[in-house]
């Protein structure tokens, strides 16, 4: 398998699923400040020029989170990243759907690429209403995330699941610019952070554990 990733992002909790399973893949950095995701070879790959992408062997492309953490799921039974109930399998997918959508696509976007919403002629002050917004957003949606974690354990069940990789790199992003993190949600960010798989990830991306 090829796996397209740029280190910090959203792709790290794709790295953290790919290394439970225990796959082996080759790694591919895209560096975005540089405009590699818009060169014409990797949009042949992947045509929305987004990470992460993951190429399984002799397979077509998958070219989001959502999908390529379903697909390994769904693949990789044995990994159990999903919970065999299927009440709680369903949990586990609304939570991830929740911190793609709601706390990376509605809040950290804002924060991270506030241009996108703003007019050029409009920049500067209403650059940082958006950061301000998106912030807002972020904490509004872990504080939903608190009402939903236990106080122990993993996202949902007894198992590490595609749930919890949705919900790290969110809580990671959050830890690296101040966002403050609810008690439950701070305490699951620092349950997954002190696994070793997942300290080999942050190792391996450069970031100290």
């Amino acid at each position: 398998m090829k796996f397209y990733m740029t280190p910090g992002s959203c792709s790290t909790g794709i790295h953290i699923l790919l290394e439970t399973l225990e796959l082996p893949f080759e790694a591919w950095i895209i560096n975005i400040p540089a405009g590699d995701h818009l060169r014409p070879d990797y949009l042949k790959i992947n045509p929305r020029g987004t990470i992460p992408t993951l190429v399984p062997d002799g397979g077509e492309p998958l070219c989001d989170f959502r999908s390529i953490a379903l697909w390994l799921a769904r693949t990789y039974p044995r990994g159990k990243l999903l919970p065999e109930d299927p009440a709680l399998a369903a949990q586990a997918e609304e939570l991830m759907n929740f911190a793609i959508g709601q706390l990376h696509g509605e809040g950290f976007t804002r924060v991270f690429v506030a241009e996108r919403y703003v007019a050029p002629e409009d920049s500067g002050r209403l650059k940082d209403d958006v950061t301000s917004h998106g912030r807002e957003i972020v904490t509004q949606g872990f504080d939903v995330v608190e009402r939903r974690l236990p106080a122990e354990g993993f996202a949902v069940g007894d198992r590490f699941s595609i749930a919890d990789a949705a919900l790290f790199y969110n809580e990671f992003w959050a830890d690296r610019i101040g966002i403050p993190l609810p008690p439950k949600v701070k305490a699951h960010y620092q349950r997954l952070r002190a696994r070793p798989v997942v300290r080999q990830v942050l190792a391996e991306e450069g970031y100290r554990t």
